[in-house]
C-alpha cells in the first residue's frame, strides 16, 4: 500500500489579499462633511422625545485612581470602576457620551483621588461640560488596610470593596453616599447553646450603605475607617489576613465568648451607624457563608433618620 505524499507548503498571499479573502473591501467614495462643524449632530436636536430620562451615561470604565486612607497605607494607587450618568429631559434626544471619557481622562492626567473634595470637582465641571445637566458619578475599588495579629502582632494587608455615590439634586446641593463591604466570623449563638462542647462558626459579609448629611463633602473624616470598625467590633471576631498560633488561640476563644446571629450582627451595626451624627439614612445587610448547611443566612436594615417615629 502506498502513502500519498501531502505537502504542508502554504503559498501565503499577500495582506492585502489576505484581507480581502476574509471580506475586505476597497474604500467607497465619501460624500458626507469629515469637518466637526459640518457633521450633522443628531443628540443636540431638540425636540418633544416623551420621556425624560434619569439616567444615560457610561458604564464599567476602569482608570488609575488614588485612594487616601487614615490607615497604613495612606495613599494608594489602584483601579476604580466608574459609573458616569446625567440626566437629560424629554426636550433632549441625547447626552454626549465622549465628554464622560474627556473629563475622566483630564483628571486622571492631574491624579484622580477619590476623596470627596475632588468628586465634588469633578461632578461640578461635569455638569459644566454637559451643558447643565445634573449629573452623578459611581466610583468602586478595593481599599487596603493593615491588621495585626490580636497577640502575635504580625501585621499584613487586608481589605473591603468601597463604593462612593455622588449625585447632583435638583436645586444643585449634592447627595453623597458611601458603601463598604468587609468580612468578619460569626458564631452561631444556637450551636454554642445546645452543644456539649464547641460551636460551628463562619465567615459573614458584612455591608453597609450609608447616605451622609449636606455638607460632608467638605469633611475630613475618613468614613471608611468608621464603617470598618462598626463592622468589626460587633463581630464574633475579625478576620486577619495573617494569624500565628497565639493569635488562632485567641480569635477562637474570642469568637466563642461572642456569638452572633445574622440578625444580632446588623441590629448591633445599626446601632453604631445611628449614633454616627454625619450619617443620615443607611442600609445593613449580613450575610453568612453557613459551615454546616448548604444555604447561607442574611439579615438587612434599613433605617432613616429623618423619618424616625413616623
Amino acid at each position: 500500500m502506498h502513502k500519498m505524499k501531502t505537502s504542508t507548503a502554504i503559498n501565503i498571499p499577500s495582506k492585502k489579499e489576505r484581507h480581502k479573502l476574509f471580506g475586505s473591501v476597497e474604500p467607497g467614495p465619501k460624500t458626507k462633511p469629515d469637518q466637526k462643524e459640518e457633521m450633522a449632530d443628531l443628540q443636540n436636536e431638540r425636540k418633544d422625545y416623551l420621556f425624560t430620562i434619569n439616567k444615560v451615561g457610561i458604564n464599567k470604565v476602569k482608570y488609575p485612581i488614588t485612594v487616601p486612607s487614615d490607615t497604613s497605607p495612606n495613599i494608594q494607587s489602584t483601579i476604580g470602576t466608574f459609573q458616569l450618568v446625567s440626566q437629560i429631559g424629554r426636550d433632549a434626544k441625547g447626552t454626549n457620551m465622549s465628554r464622560f471619557v474627556e473629563q475622566l481622562e483630564h483628571f486622571q492626567a492631574e491624579g484622580l483621588s477619590v476623596d470627596f473634595p475632588s468628586l465634588q470637582t469633578f461632578v461640578e465641571n461635569l455638569s459644566e461640560h454637559l451643558d447643565k445637566e445634573r449629573v452623578a458619578i459611581d466610583v468602586s475599588f478595593p481599599w487596603f488596610y493593615q491588621s495585626s495579629g490580636p497577640k502575635s502582632k504580625k501585621s499584613a494587608l487586608n481589605h473591603g470593596d468601597v463604593t462612593i455615590r455622588m449625585a447632583q439634586r435638583e436645586d444643585g446641593t449634592l447627595q453623597i453616599n458611601g458603601r463598604l463591604e468587609v468580612y468578619v466570623t460569626t458564631l452561631c449563638p444556637c450551636s454554642k447553646e445546645i452543644s456539649e462542647y464547641s460551636a460551628h462558626s463562619q465567615r459573614g459579609k458584612v455591608t453597609m450603605d450609608v447616605q451622609f448629611i449636606d455638607g460632608f463633602e467638605h469633611s475630613i473624616l475618613d468614613w471608611k475607617k468608621e464603617l470598618l470598625n462598626a463592622a468589626e467590633s460587633n463581630a464574633s471576631s475579625m478576620i486577619y489576613p495573617l494569624l500565628k498560633r497565639v493569635d488562632e488561640k485567641h480569635v477562637t476563644e474570642t469568637a466563642y465568648e461572642n456569638p452572633r446571629f445574622v440578625e444580632d450582627m446588623v441590629r448591633l451595626v445599626a446601632a453604631d451607624l445611628y449614633e454616627m451624627p454625619y450619617v443620615k439614612a443607611f442600609h445593613v445587610a449580613c450575610e453568612n457563608e453557613e459551615s454546616i448547611h448548604l444555604h447561607n443566612a442574611i439579615a438587612e436594615i434599613d433605617f432613616d433618620k429623618e423619618s424616625e417615629g413616623e
